[in-house]
């Protein structure tokens, strides 16, 4: 039995965190059993980071690399089908999402207001004291200090929210008229994608990238169709 390690729901989304919300839509969607142990403790974590797993004693960190993992050792009747390109399209997609957007949606949970009172609140609220307040001051200047490495905190909020925005609007371009992001069929992409989104459109946090977004009406139904099909017991239309 494979156990995910992951943060605990918040926000009335399976996870906040779109890496975890990730890898626990691409077991469902694969039809892999699995069992939730929810944690807020990163230093058991091998990698210091959420999620990770334990596949009967084999313990893979990373939500990308356990994806693979799963891949090779369980079969992969998601992308088996996908051409060279498709493969190619369905990994710049992923390098957006993850290595870019994911930015400007840590950068409008974690830093500004009010979405860091928002998250510290749901994330930390449950806290014994002194916990609740040293342990979020911590988190967030780690964060902090991340933004500004990977770039994106260097820039002012209207020009964070203007790059979400670019991305935004790509994902919609590249989704088109398909129902999922590389054709009729769902892939590994489409948990990437989803639980982006679902992290942008379903949380009660208005920011210029939500709105963005929300002016899709593709992305929002897209959304709405993933979260129907393989979170029914969580999902409510907003």
């Amino acid at each position: 039995m494979i156990t995910l390690y992951q943060f605990p729901p918040a926000f009335g989304l399976p996870n906040a965190s779109p890496f975890c919300m990730k890898l626990e839509l691409y077991l469902r969607m694969a039809g892999l059993p699995y069992r939730n142990r929810y944690t807020l403790d990163l230093q058991r974590a091998p990698k210091g980071k959420l999620p990770w797993i334990d596949d009967d004693g084999t313990v893979v960190a990373d939500s990308g690399l356990i994806v693979e993992y799963l891949k090779r050792k369980h079969g992969d009747t998601l992308d088996c089908d996908l051409t060279p390109l498709q493969r190619a399209q369905g990994l710049a997609i992923t390098r957006l999402v993850e290595e870019h957007l994911y930015w400007v949606v840590l950068h409008d949970r974690w830093i500004a207001s009010p979405g860091w009172e928002m998250t510290k609140a749901a994330v930390f609220g449950r806290l014994a004291w002194p916990l609740r307040v040293i342990v979020p001051y911590v988190a967030q200047r780690g964060l902090r200090a991340e933004l500004r490495g990977q770039g994106i905190g260097r820039h002012t909020a209207e020009q964070i929210h203007a790059l979400g925005i670019a991305d935004i609007d790509a994902l919609a371009e590249l989704l088109g008229d398909q129902e999922y992001f590389l054709g009729p069929q769902a892939t590994s992409v489409d948990a990437v994608v989803a639980a982006f989104l679902a992290n942008l459109l379903l949380v009660p946090l208005e920011t210029a990238v939500k709105q963005a977004a929300a002016g899709h009406p593709r992305l929002v139904a897209y959304c709405e169709r993933m979260m129907r099909r393989y979170f029914p017991e969580t999902y409510s239309p907003r």
